[in-house]
């Protein structure tokens, strides 16, 4: 009897625990609304405010996750909505002008204004490794440095689909660009890969001459002086990008 009882006790412990898990787990729609809410006012790119968890909320999640240095599941829990409801907004590291910042650790893009708002996506860069490529060895690197977006393309590159989709030139044939795979971590053979819904309206606010920076914690150099010197933006855009 004494053995029953123990398992009857045991049987509706972990049916207890299993329910508190799933209702820790589970998130209202109204908790979903204010969560996109609070995210699109602190610039993570979350497409509408409505209440349902798309692939641009989902996005706009994993991006603060990767700001925030939280674990990247992309799943809107309780103790995430807790997160997103505390947390401060984002900034660019270079200051408030019109700019963008690719954080190669955090695998974030930020879009700053003159205001120090920032609009931040979700990023796939290089890998680090090395591929094969049109019959020679090569590594897929990210470069370092401050740039200017020097050439752009509308729609698919060379209208291939899968390929690049509205990419914007940085350095070479490094372009950020809309893509259908934008794992959480480095994936690219060198681009910086944006999600396929906000692609279109990067491209349109990253007119040609706009400065990014893409930098790692040891790496970065501020484009201040561009700024100060507009000359010296044009020379690097003359250049093909980079100075």
């Amino acid at each position: 009897m004494k053995t029953l009882l123990s398992i009857c006790v045991f049987l509706i412990s972990t049916s207890s625990i299993a329910t508190a898990q799933q209702r820790a787990a589970t998130v209202s729609r109204a908790q979903t609304r204010e969560a996109e809410s609070r995210l699109t006012e602190m610039g993570y790119w979350s497409g509408a405010v409505d209440g349902v968890f798309d692939s641009a909320s989902q996005a706009a999640l994993i991006a603060f996750q990767k700001w925030e240095g939280r674990p990247l599941t992309g799943k809107l829990t309780n103790e995430e909505f807790e997160a997103i409801r505390t947390a401060a907004a984002p900034k660019a590291r270079d200051g408030a002008y019109e700019h963008v910042e690719v954080d190669l650790d955090r695998q974030v893009l930020l879009m700053a204004d003159d205001h120090g708002r920032v609009r931040v996506l979700p990023v796939s860069t290089g890998t680090g490794k090395e591929f094969f490529y049109d019959g020679q060895m090569s590594v897929a690197y990210t470069p370092r440095g401050r740039f200017v977006v020097y050439e752009k393309g509308v729609g698919w590159e060379n209208n291939v689909p899968g390929s690049m989709y509205y990419p914007n030139y940085i350095s070479g044939g490094i372009a950020i660009h809309g893509s259908y795979s934008v794992p959480t971590q480095p994936a690219s053979h060198g681009c910086i890969r944006i999600p396929m819904f906000a692609a279109r309206d990067v491209s349109k606010l990253l007119k040609l001459g706009t400065i990014v920076l893409v930098y790692d914690k040891v790496s970065f150099v501020s484009a201040k002086s561009w700024i100060e010197n507009p000359k010296l933006k044009e020379a690097a855009l003359a250049k093909g990008g980079q100075q």
